[in-house]
């Protein structure tokens, strides 16, 4: 699925969320990419809803993403996203790092 967003997102919770679902949405895509994804977090389909409902997963989602360099590139490009983006939308869902950087 690819979204006409480029560049720099706006600095939204809806934009930020927006994020998480076209990533969720790339995840599931592809079935190895959900197995493992579902693995890492031990969610599966009788949680996963459940999970989705909590206000850090969409951060959570994010991280997972900007964890596996390789895997983010692909969901960048595949959403016309630019991975900085990612970023900053987890940013925006987390929070400033705790160390103050």
């Amino acid at each position: 699925m690819h979204h006409p967003k480029k560049g720099r997102l706006s600095a939204s919770p809806a934009s930020d969320q927006s994020m998480t679902i076209a990533a969720l949405t790339f995840l599931a895509a592809d079935r190895e990419r959900l197995t493992r994804f579902l693995s890492v977090t031990g969610l599966g389909p009788h949680n996963l809803r459940e999970a989705a409902a909590d206000p850090s997963f969409c951060g959570s989602v994010l991280d997972y993403l900007l964890a596996d360099e390789p895997l983010l590139l692909a969901f960048a490009a595949d959403a016309g996203f630019a991975p900085g983006d990612v970023a900053l939308a987890h940013q925006g869902l987390s929070g400033p790092p705790l160390d103050g950087s």
